[in-house]
Order: C-alpha cells, then structure tokens, then sequence
C-alpha cells in the first residue's frame, strides 16, 4: 500500500520521504518495461551466481531482503530540469499538508530516481514573476536539489505574461517537470508552458490541488484568504458554493484543453494522494 503525504509529511525529513517513495516505485518495476523518465528497464531479476555483486540493489534488499539484480537496456541520456512553483499560493493546506510539502517531496522522489538512473538534474524556481536557477546539473546536483528544495519557501505572487526562462543548451533530450497549482490570472503559466515544449523537450505538469478546491464542501462562515495578495474577505459558504464549484471546473477544464498539445502532459494530483501513485500515473501516460 502507497504511504499516503500526511504520513511522509510526519517523518519532517525530506531526504528520506523522497528516498521511501522513489524505493515504493521501483519495487513496482515489473509492471512496465520503461520506467523513470531516462533509462528503459527491462526487469528486477533475483541475483544468480555469476551476476556482478556490484549490481545488487542493496537498499531494496534492506525492504524485501532479497537480492535483487537490476537490468537495463540503454543508458540514460535525460537532463531532468525540476522546476517548483514558490508563489503565496503554494502555502495552501489540507489536512495537515501544504501543497509546498507535496511539491517537495514529488519533485525529491523525481530526483531520486533520476539520480538512480544516471540522469542529469536541475533545479528552478519560479516566484515574484521571475525564473531563477537554484541548481544547475553537474557534479553533487542530486544532493544540492535535495538542500535547496528542503529550505525553499513560498512567497508572492506569479503574474508573468512573458517568463522569460534561462537558455537550455539541448545537447540532450530534456524532461521539464513543473509542480504547481496552475492557478493564474490571464495565461501566464500557458504561456511559459507553450513556449518550452518542443520534440527533444517534454513538459510533464503536475497540478497540485486540495479537495475543498474543486469540492468546495463547506459550511458556515469563513474568512478566506488570498495565499499571494494578503487579502481577507468574510463570506458565508453555502452562498458561494455553487458559484466557485462552477468556476474551478470552467478553469480546470479549460487548462485541460489548452494543454492538450505535442510533448505536454498534464497531470492532477489531490494533496491526500500517495505522491507514489500520481509518479507512476505519469509514467504510464508519457510511455502511452
């Protein structure tokens, strides 16, 4: 069964909840032939003598003492490029989970398996209408995303009708993976969407929402907050309830279709679903 994010939220480690998430994901390995983003998998196979010791997987061992042998057909030739979105609104919380923290630990599991297949990673952060460089790829890059992603904090808003983004050197094909709630104002995150995706760079968008976002199931007053612009207003929820659920489904759907072009997948995820699930729905749906 997936750890559910108020469980690994609770361990307050970021480090070792990507690490248990990445381990969940690769125990699934036999289900499909490709997994992770760079290398292709042909299958766990149980260590026989003769096999190189060296290719044990000693941290699956330590979950399923069994010694397990990974095999795979290609090397990896992937520059994972992570990007976080740090506006206000990522502070928004559920049942004890932030969406900042879901965002964290999905991108620290992504970085765990692209780390474990070779990949070159990266790491930007978008906030106060401008992208910035946390980490580039190089040497220590898996260690230096994990540290970077472990202190961010999000602030501000995100309204950018033209984000203007580092230069890429492609000298690879690329992964862009952007965790956020999409939520905007005029089409600023399309924008920056549409203008990155092209044949050697797939955009693959996690929308990160709360249940009472789209579900909107309240009662009684409440004093709603605006994560980016600091402002209150006191309503009554049933007044309003009809009315917001109407609107998150137009904006959802229409981003949905909006997003339906080459090299782009959309991905939604609940903030009470297991981060594991959500990685490996994406999986199936870039291989599909």
């Amino acid at each position: 069964m997936a750890l559910l994010s108020n469980e690994l939220v609770k361990l307050n480690n970021l480090q070792l909840a990507g690490r248990l998430v990445s381990e969940e994901l690769m125990l699934g390995i036999h289900h499909s032939k490709r997994f992770g983003y760079g290398i292709e998998f042909e299958q766990y196979k149980h260590y026989q003598a003769g096999d190189d010791p060296k290719r044990i997987d000693w941290k699956l061992y330590a979950r399923t003492q069994k010694h397990l042998v990974r095999e795979s057909s290609t090397e990896s030739n992937y520059h994972l490029r992570l990007i976080i979105d740090l506006s206000g609104s990522m502070n928004y919380v559920e049942d004890g989970v932030s969406r900042l923290q879901y965002a964290k630990i999905l991108l620290a599991s992504l970085a765990y398996l692209g780390y474990r297949q070779g990949d070159m990673m990266s790491l930007y952060t978008l906030q106060n209408g401008e992208v910035q460089t946390l980490v580039s790829s190089g040497k220590q890059s898996f260690q230096r995303i994990l540290y970077e992603l472990e202190k961010a904090e999000a602030k501000g808003d995100w309204q950018n009708q033209n984000p203007k983004f580092p230069v890429f050197q492609q000298k690879q094909k690329e992964v862009v993976i952007f965790v956020s709630d999409f939520l905007q104002i005029n089409e600023e995150w399309l924008n920056l969407i549409k203008n990155l995706a092209n044949p050697h760079r797939e955009i693959m968008a996690f929308q990160v929402l709360g249940k009472q976002e789209t579900d909107f199931d309240l009662k009684g007053f409440y004093r709603f907050k605006d994560l980016e612009t600091g402002k209150e207003v006191e309503l009554q929820a049933e007044s309003i309830k009809a009315e917001v659920i109407k609107n998150a489904q137009t904006y959802l759907k229409n981003l949905e279709t909006a997003l339906q072009i080459p090299f782009v997948y959309l991905l939604r995820a609940n903030l009470g679903e297991p981060i594991a699930n959500i990685i490996s729905e994406s999986l199936k749906k870039r291989k599909g």
